[in-house]
C-alpha cells in the first residue's frame, strides 16, 4: 500500500508536469496550424489580439465592422493576390454562422498547403444555402438536404430566430482539426437577405417579415463584414500594405500579421505557463520526498530481512544497490503512469475543448522537454534511494539479526 501510493503521488506530480506542457505545445501547434498562407488579418479599428481570435479562431466578437466598400478598395489593390472576407453574427445551436464567399473555398489554407475539402455535397450558391463543418453534422445530425434555423446573436439560447427563412444544408466539409469544423458557412448574401427586414437591429413585426421566396439576390447590397484575410504578391508588399490599412484615411482599420500576433499571444501566457510549471514542480518534489519518508521509515522494519540477505552471502554494495534500484524502479513507474495519464487525458479533453471553447488541441508527441522531464525524476529517485541505501549499508548483520 505504501509503494503504491508513493508510485501514484510520482504519477499525478509527472502528470501535471508532463500535461501543462503538452497542451501548451498542443494549443500552439494547434492555433499555428489554423491559418496558413496568409499575410494579413483585416478588421475594423481595435486590439490586435481580438481581431486574431474572432477573425481566425472564432472566439469573442468583433467590437465593431468595417464597411463592404473599404474591402473592395483593397481586394483591388494591385498588392493584393487573394482576400477572404468574414461577416459573423449569427449562430445556430451554439455554432457560430459565418457569411463569405466563394475565396474561402479555393485559397483558404491550413496546417501548411491542406485545402477545404468536401466529404459531401458542394459549396454554397443558392442565396439561403449552407455548408457544416463536420463537427456540426456529427453533433447534430445533419446532412445534405437538411433544413437548419439560424438565430440571431452568438448566444447558445437566443430569443431571435429567423425561423422564416431557414436554410438548406448543401454540403458537409472534411474534417480539419481546426475551427472550420464547428462552423457553418453560408454567402454573404445569405447573411444580407436573413436582415433585409430588419429596421436598426429591431426584427419586424410578427406577421410583417418578408418571406424568403420573394427575395431575389439583386435586391440585396452588402453593407459591412466583420474582418477579411489578405495574401499579398510578396513580403515586400505584406509590409507597406499593413502600413497603408492602418493609416487609411477614410475609415479607421487595423491590419495585423498573423504569426507575429500570435506570438504576442505566447509570450503573454507564457507567464502562466511558467507559473503553472513552477507548482507541477513543488507537487513532483513532494512526491519524491513522500518516496523517500516511505523508504527510510519502512528500514526500520526491513533490518531483518537485509541481515539475511548478508547472511547467505550479499554483499553490503548489493544492499546498497537494491535499495537505489527499488527507488529507482518506483520512480520510473510513476513516470510511466504519469506520462501515459497525460497523453490519455489530453485525447480525452481535446475535443471538448476544441467544440466548447474553440481552442483547437493538436495531439503532439515525445519532445526533448518531456524526456528531460523524465530522467530527471528517474535521477531524482536514483538519489534519494542512496539515503535509506547508505544506512542499509552501515547497518551490522548482528544489529539486524537482533532486531524485533
Amino acid at each position: 500500500m505504501t509503494t503504491s501510493l508513493t508510485v501514484f503521488s510520482i504519477a499525478l506530480s509527472v502528470l501535471l508536469l508532463v500535461g501543462v506542457d503538452r497542451i501548451r505545445q498542443g494549443a500552439q501547434e494547434g492555433f499555428s496550424g489554423t491559418l496558413s498562407q496568409t499575410d494579413l488579418v483585416v478588421g475594423a479599428r481595435g486590439g490586435s489580439l481580438p481581431l486574431l481570435l474572432y477573425a481566425v479562431f472564432h472566439i469573442g466578437t468583433p467590437s465593431n465592422d468595417l464597411s463592404y466598400a473599404s474591402y473592395e478598395h483593397f481586394r483591388d489593390h494591385p498588392a493584393v493576390q487573394w482576400t477572404i472576407p468574414f461577416s459573423m453574427g449569427d449562430s445556430h445551436h451554439g455554432y457560430r454562422v459565418i457569411a463569405t464567399d466563394d475565396n474561402f473555398y479555393e485559397h483558404y489554407r491550413f496546417h501548411r498547403d491542406r485545402a477545404i475539402q468536401f466529404a459531401d455535397g458542394a459549396r454554397p450558391e443558392g442565396i439561403f444555402d449552407a455548408t457544416i463543418g463536420s463537427e456540426v453534422a456529427q453533433r447534430l445530425g445533419y446532412h445534405v438536404g437538411s433544413k437548419i434555423v439560424l438565430s440571431h446573436g452568438l448566444e447558445t439560447v437566443s430569443l431571435l430566430k429567423h425561423a422564416d427563412k431557414p436554410f438548406t444544408v448543401v454540403g458537409v466539409l472534411g474534417r480539419t482539426a481546426t475551427p472550420v469544423d464547428s462552423a457553418i458557412y453560408i454567402t454573404l448574401y445569405g447573411e444580407e437577405a436573413l436582415h433585409i427586414d430588419w429596421a436598426d437591429g429591431t426584427p419586424p413585426a410578427l406577421g410583417e417579415e418578408l418571406p424568403a421566396a420573394k427575395i431575389r439576390k439583386e435586391d440585396l447590397h452588402i453593407k459591412e463584414i466583420s474582418a477579411f484575410l489578405v495574401r499579398t504578391r510578396s513580403r515586400v508588399d505584406t509590409l507597406l500594405l499593413q502600413r497603408e490599412i492602418n493609416t487609411y484615411k477614410d475609415e479607421p482599420l487595423t491590419a495585423i500579421i498573423p504569426a507575429l500576433t500570435l506570438q504576442e499571444l505566447w509570450n503573454l501566457l507564457g507567464y502562466a505557463d511558467v507559473a503553472l510549471s513552477l507548482v507541477s514542480g513543488a507537487v513532483l518534489v513532494v512526491g519524491l520526498l513522500a518516496m523517500l519518508i516511505a523508504l527510510y521509515t519502512a528500514l526500520n522494519e526491513r533490518r531483518r530481512e537485509v541481515a539475511v540477505l548478508r547472511a547467505i552471502g550479499f554483499h553490503a554494495r548489493q544492499i546498497f544497490a537494491l535499495f537505489v534500484l527499488e527507488s529507482t524502479l518506483i520512480s520510473a513507474v510513476g513516470v510511466a503512469f504519469g506520462l501515459a495519464a497525460a497523453y490519455g487525458l489530453l485525447w480525452i479533453v481535446r475535443a471538448p475543448v476544441e467544440a466548447h471553447f474553440g481552442i483547437p488541441l493538436m495531439m503532439v508527441g515525445f519532445s526533448s522537454r518531456v524526456s528531460l522531464y523524465a530522467c530527471v525524476v528517474l535521477l531524482a529517485g536514483a538519489l534519494l534511494g542512496c539515503v535509506p541505501a547508505i544506512r542499509a549499508y552501515r547497518n551490522g548483520l548482528i544489529d539486524g539479526l537482533n532486531a524485533q
